[in-house]
C-alpha cells in the first residue's frame, strides 16, 4: 500500500488559482477609442429595453467567451433587477426557452446569429422573427448593441481584462 502525502506549505489546498495580469490596458494608450465606444455604445442602446440589452450582452460574452464582460454585464443585469435564474439559464436558453418572452429569445436567436457569424451569414428566418417583435428603429439598435458588444469583447479577449473587480454602473 502506497501512501500519499500533500504538502500544503506552499500552497493552501483550496486556494484560487492565481489571478492573470492583462495583456494591455487598451483604453489607457487609445483614450480616444474608448471615449467613441462609450458613446457608441450609448447611442446603440436607445429606445431599447434594458433587459434585453443585457440578456444580449451577457449572452454575446458567452458565446465569445469575455469574462470580463460577462462579470460587468451580469452584474449589471442583476442590480436592474435580472433575475439569478434567468442570467443562469441564459446559456442554455434553448431548453429553457420558458424563462424569456417570445420577444427576449428573439433578440437572443438574433444576438447568436450576428456573433457566430463564422456559422454563416445571419438567416432570413431568425432576422425575420426579430423583426416581427421589433420595429426597424430598434432593429437598427438591437442590431447596433449586437455589433457593440462584440467589439468590447474583443478588447476584453485580446486584452486579456481581469473579471472581478467591476461595480455595477461603474461605465
Amino acid at each position: 500500500m502506497t501512501t500519499h502525502t500533500t504538502d500544503t506549505t506552499t500552497t493552501a489546498p483550496d486556494a484560487f488559482a492565481p489571478e492573470q495580469t492583462p495583456r494591455l490596458e487598451w483604453a489607457k494608450h487609445a483614450p480616444e477609442v474608448w471615449k467613441a465606444m462609450l458613446r457608441l455604445e450609448k447611442a446603440a442602446g436607445e429606445g431599447l429595453d434594458l433587459k434585453v440589452k443585457e440578456l444580449v450582452k451577457i449572452r454575446a460574452s458567452q458565446l465569445n467567451h469575455c469574462a470580463f464582460c460577462l462579470d460587468m454585464h451580469t452584474k449589471d443585469a442583476l442590480a436592474a433587477g435580472e433575475s439569478v435564474e434567468r442570467i443562469v439559464q441564459l446559456a442554455a436558453w434553448e431548453e429553457s426557452r420558458h424563462f424569456y418572452t417570445e420577444r427576449e429569445l428573439a433578440a437572443i436567436e438574433l444576438t447568436e446569429a450576428v456573433t457566430v457569424l463564422t456559422d454563416g451569414f445571419v438567416p432570413d428566418e431568425v432576422y425575420e422573427k426579430a423583426a416581427r417583435f421589433f420595429d426597424e428603429a430598434e432593429m437598427a439598435h438591437l442590431i447596433a448593441a449586437i455589433t457593440v458588444i462584440n467589439a468590447w469583447n474583443r478588447f476584453g479577449v485580446t486584452c486579456r481584462l481581469t473579471p472581478g473587480h467591476y461595480t455595477p454602473g461603474q461605465h
